[in-house]
Formats: structure tokens, sequence, C-alpha cells
């Protein structure tokens, strides 16, 4: 598996926390019981997903701020979740690059948003991504 594959996985978890009530520790438990990973994509799963689970609403400030026209409250749920998984890389994930950050956001949103998810992605995390410094 890849580092995309992984960072894939950890987008599918992260999206379905919204929607169950169990601890996340079962949840994680039982995803990867039905989605195995290997020993290194697990590491980059789990830093992933505990990153950004613990600190979504600093990652939600941080890329809010650029959202023109939109209001946080009114994004889709797929899309809050990709914005902070790239956000999370940008900030805390040193030897990801900002662009690899922004374009597998883009590659995600083409899957699974709406039309016009990979234009707004693509554009607030440039923005983001232009005041980071890695």
């Amino acid at each position: 598996m890849s580092r995309r594959e992984a960072r894939e996985s950890a987008f599918a978890f992260l999206y379905q926390l919204d929607f169950r009530k169990e601890p996340i520790s079962e949840q994680k438990e039982l995803y990867l019981e039905h989605h195995p990973l290997e020993e290194g994509d697990l590491a980059y799963f789990n830093e992933i997903t505990d990153g950004v689970s613990s600190q979504k609403d600093a990652l939600d400030e941080e890329y809010a701020k650029y959202l023109k026209d939109w209001k946080l409250s009114r994004l889709p749920k797929v899309d809050v979740v990709l914005l902070r998984i790239a956000v999370y890389e940008m900030l805390h994930v040193e030897d990801i690059p900002v662009s690899v950050s922004i374009n597998e956001a883009v590659v995600l949103a083409k899957r699974y948003g709406s039309e016009e998810s990979k234009s707004y992605i693509n554009a607030v995390l440039g923005k983001v991504g232009s005041n980071v410094n890695k």
C-alpha cells in the first residue's frame, strides 16, 4: 500500500467518525479489522487520524479564514475532512511538501466530493500553503 492509500483510508475513517457513537478507539479497531493496513501505512494512518481528530478545531480555524463566500457550517462533510487532513499535513508532517498535500486533497475531492469541491479546495489550500513555513 502507498501513502496515498493510507491517506484515503484515514479520510474514510475520519469521515465516518461524525456518524457513529462508539468511542474513537473502538471505531478505529473495527475499521482496521475490515481495512487492514501494512505496518508503515498503519503508522501514517494513526498519525493522521489521531492528529486530525485531536486538532480539528484548530485546523478548521486555519483554513476557514480563506473560505470565500462560504461558511464552515455549510461545507460538505467530505470537503471538511479533506481540508483538515491537508492542513494537518502542511502544518505537522515535515516530510510531505505542501504541494503534495494540496494535490492529494484535490485527487480525493475529485473522487469523493462535489463538482465544485476540487476547485475551491485547491484555492483554499493554496492560500493556506502560501502561509506555511516548512
